[in-house]
């Protein structure tokens, strides 16, 4: 090889002329030919400036045992295999492998071992009021997963999920005083409630949708709180209903009376996330996930009957709220009207819309922020609630889906700017982009596009003016070294979209054609010029090689 700064340069002539068998392609005048390195060093030599985005997504890999790639275990009552352990073989080591594609359960099995051994944690002097705090999140957790079912799943954009709670939690309360119903039978009774709550104001729904049933559900709210707060047999003189009979004895100790409070709490959450699973990840969940918002119509016509599965779905978490509303009768042995207020209302909403709307970890993550700002960081006064009001805010400004949606949104700006950052490094070889890279097994075939982007940046400086014309001249036989390298490079071309020739008689017409290197599909006509002689084809055929070569 010369060096690339001393290019080479000469007079060809034909080895074959010596036995007079050329046909009058004796000798051409060369081009220049430059080292064919170059374009190889010119790459290595391009740099472009690059930005960290973040890492790739991590995936636990193990071996698999003996010939089973997965395990075929499912949770019940769903189709879903524990952890979605996907079995594969690893074509790298041949060995058979197993990837966790859904570490959710994990993190909510850390998440619920870290609140039921939270108390242990406690600070001693601080105990009673973070296992108060704690049960106010465990019931309005669990209301508010509910909820999400209701505004999320079921895409109903209800504001009655606090007054099913407050006439459950009520009626029942009532129940236990005048009637003495024991607390074991509270929570069934508020089911009942919130059940005839539910047929109630599920009926408006097939009628309306959205601001306007978000209106009505409101007016439903201040209604029962008008009704209930001017009841003398509700209490109009207390401030709320109080004395029903409950499962914490108040002869026990004040911090064991919280304990079980916090406990029996946490466990009505639990009972919340199964039912959110049950609906969310079942049939139900699935339906409605096929008929979005405004695609609705789409839905119907496919045979979907997404109106029976809101209202489903909408009952259903009517019953489960009206048993919360028990549930909280028989913690609290009563009800205050301040479940209904229009600040109770809008906290929950902030609770829902906080952590994001829809995900049964948003509402439980913002029931816990908003929790916490009020009941534990009473010092703060009332500029707590302007934290949470500017949280609120946040997310409507900058987030899509809550707090729990920064990553999916994250990984979306990333693809973006990965995007953007790998079309500058293009020139660099860019023959593969590295998502496409890290895709494909056979890295001898990255080598090999890396080789044929090299070698074509390198005839792409053979084209010139003096090569066509020898072509033209003598298509077949021997040629110069820069027409040879360039129609060498033509010959190994691949099969599919290769040019040929179509005779339309024994000695021409001509046309070009392209095979589709498939098996059982015809070439097709690339166009409809005809050339006379076959050295006029042959040349014919050799331009297009050229016009794709400059193209690509």
């Amino acid at each position: 090889m010369s060096d690339a700064t001393t290019p080479k340069t000469y007079r060809w002539k034909n080895p074959l002329s010596a036995w007079e068998t050329t046909t009058g392609n004796d000798e051409a005048d060369s081009i220049t030919v430059a080292d064919p390195a170059m374009p190889w060093q010119a790459s290595k030599g391009f740099k472009v400036e690059t930005h960290p985005v973040g890492r790739l997504k991590y995936f636990v890999v193990w071996p698999a045992h003996g010939a089973r790639t997965w395990d075929r275990a499912r949770w019940w009552p769903t189709r879903r295999n524990f952890l979605n352990i996907k079995g594969l073989y690893n074509r790298k080591t041949a060995v058979a492998e197993k990837k966790i594609l859904d570490r959710k359960p994990i993190y909510w099995l850390l998440c619920l071992i870290a609140l039921a051994l939270g108390p242990i944690l406690f600070p001693e002097n601080q105990t009673n009021a973070l296992l108060t705090a704690g049960a106010t999140f465990g019931i309005f957790a669990a209301i508010n997963v509910c909820w999400t079912l209701i505004i999320g799943t079921a895409s109903i954009f209800s504001l009655a999920t606090y007054a099913v709670v407050g006439t459950a939690a009520f009626v029942t309360s009532f129940l236990s005083i005048q009637y003495g119903v024991p607390w074991y039978f509270l929570m069934p009774a508020g089911a009942l409630i919130g059940l005839a709550f539910g047929v109630l104001i599920a009926i408006p729904a097939l009628r309306l949708d959205g601001f306007y049933y978000a209106l009505l559900t409101l007016g439903l709210n201040e209604l029962f709180r008008v009704f209930f707060t001017t009841s003398k047999q509700f209490g109009s003189a207390s401030g709320g209903l109080y004395g029903a009979d409950s499962f914490i004895n108040p002869d026990w100790e004040p911090l064991t009376q919280s304990y079980v409070a916090y406990y029996a709490a946490f466990g009505l959450l639990v009972a919340s996330l199964f039912l959110f699973r049950f609906i969310n990840g079942k049939r139900l969940g699935r339906v409605l996930r096929m008929a979005p918002e405004k695609r609705e119509a789409f839905a119907a016509a496919c045979g979907v009957d997404y109106k029976r599965a809101r209202i489903t779905i909408f009952l259903a978490t009517s019953t489960a709220l009206g048993f919360i509303g028990g549930f909280y009768a028989a913690q609290y042995r009563g009800v205050a009207y301040s479940i209904f207020d229009f600040q109770t209302v809008l906290l929950g909403l902030a609770m829902v819309t906080i952590g994001g709307i829809g995900r049964a970890e948003g509402a439980v993550l913002g029931t816990l922020v908003v929790i916490f700002l009020r009941d534990v960081l009473i010092e703060f006064g009332p500029i707590r609630y302007l934290i949470i009001g500017a949280a609120m805010l946040a997310v409507v400004l900058f987030l899509n889906n809550g707090y729990f949606g920064i990553r999916k949104q994250f990984n979306a700006w990333r693809a973006k700017k990965r995007g953007e950052w790998r079309s500058t490094r293009a020139e660099k070889g860019g023959e593969l982009l590295p998502e496409e890279a890290t895709e494909i097994d056979d890295k001898d075939h990255l080598y090999f596009r890396r080789y044929d982007k090299m070698q074509r940046d390198y005839l792409k400086t053979l084209i010139k003016p003096e090569i066509i014309e020898e072509h033209r001249r003598q298509p077949l036989g021997q040629h110069s070294e820069a027409l040879e390298r360039v129609l060498l490079y033509f010959r190994r071309a691949k099969m599919e979209d290769k040019y040929a020739l179509r005779s339309a008689g024994p000695h021409g017409p001509y046309k070009i054609i392209a095979f589709s290197g498939t098996r059982g599909v015809s070439p097709r006509l690339v166009d409809d010029r005809e050339f006379v002689t076959l050295d006029e084809a042959y040349h014919g055929v050799f331009m297009r090689r050229v016009h794709d070569l400059l193209e690509s």
